[in-house]
């Protein structure tokens, strides 16, 4: 039975596979890469620099370039896993420079910040999103219900750096949004023209076309599935309700305006309503549990547009 690569599979050895004709993109992919995924210990009282990965494509990238690039010596090997689907666990060593490999890619792995020697322009911050991705990203085959990609992270700290990173970056204004999960900080979008877009911005160019196309089809397939299913009356009737709640937030936002209403459920809400017109209450309740780190039923969602409503009626009456 021949093994098939997930999707996040593919974007990173897309990402490993390319060839990188500036150093300073390199250098900066390394940095994030490292820091990362990277641990510093000692061997024979001198440091030794190690990182782990279950790809080998990616782990015989990262240990290439350390070595063309620092002439390190370095060691390439691998365990199996004891576990049922015993999985490899390829381990890259550094056993000599390290302290030099450190120093030059300018890492700390005591603060979260990101040296602006390293990301110093679009092509270096590209650079460096690409290395973090690599390390710790995953996103969602386009073929799956929900659009979502992630980068997790262990420092609340350097999660902001990274979100400060991204507003930096020129040429396409995307940032993701954070969310703490367990011991963790996961930056996601859920957008599906966001994940597009950081497709191309770290050079999964042929990945992001594929999510296109299957997204295309699919997002096509969805709406001509809804459309013929228009003539039940549960479909109207939830269309028209959405299409209500729609109208009545408009009409709060351009009399209160939505950052306004104290109810912090309630306002991200009204968001999530206007940015998604079709949503269903279950998927609103999804999407909101998401933005509050929170769980949030189909019945408190029902609540809360009871509440909108009534604000609405409230609103329209000192009119």
């Amino acid at each position: 039975m021949e093994n098939t690569i997930t999707f996040t599979q593919q974007v990173k050895e897309e990402i490993a596979s390319n060839s990188y004709e500036s150093k300073d993109r390199l250098r900066a992919l390394l940095a994030a890469f490292i820091k990362i995924n990277g641990t510093l210990t000692f061997r024979n009282k001198q440091s030794v620099l190690l990182m782990s990965t279950e790809n080998a494509k990616i782990a015989k990238f990262i240990y290439s370039n350390l070595k063309e690039i620092y002439q390190a010596d370095s060691s390439f090997d691998y365990i199996q896993k004891k576990s049922l689907k015993k999985k490899r666990i390829y381990k890259i060593s550094v056993n000599t420079m390290s302290d030099e490999i450190i120093n030059d890619l300018d890492i700390s792995f005591l603060e979260g910040k990101i040296s602006k020697n390293i990301v110093r322009n679009d092509d270096t911050i590209a650079g460096y999103l690409a290395g973090a991705f690599l390390a710790s990203g995953s996103i969602n085959s386009p073929k799956s219900s929900n659009y979502h990609l992630e980068i997790s992270l262990d420092s609340e700290n350097y999660a902001k750096w990274m979100i400060h990173l991204f507003k930096r970056y020129k040429n396409i204004d995307i940032v993701p949004k954070i969310a703490p999960r367990r011991n963790k900080y996961i930056l996601y979008f859920k957008k599906s023209d966001r994940i597009a877009e950081f497709l191309a911005l770290v050079g999964a160019i042929n990945s992001c076309m594929d999510f296109e196309n299957i997204r295309v089809d699919r997002d096509f397939m969805n709406s001509a599935n809804r459309l013929s299913n228009f003539d039940t009356a549960n479909m109207k009737k939830s269309f028209e309700t959405a299409n209500r709640q729609k109208e009545e937030i408009k009409f709060i936002d351009s009399k209160l305006g939505i950052d306004n209403i104290t109810n912090k459920k309630m306002r991200i809400l009204c968001s999530l309503r206007l940015e998604n017109e079709t949503a269903s209450m279950k998927e609103l309740a999804e999407l909101l549990s998401l933005e509050i780190n929170e769980p949030v039923s189909k019945s408190n969602i029902n609540h809360l547009f009871r509440a909108i409503h009534e604000l609405y009626l409230r609103l329209s009456n000192e009119n």
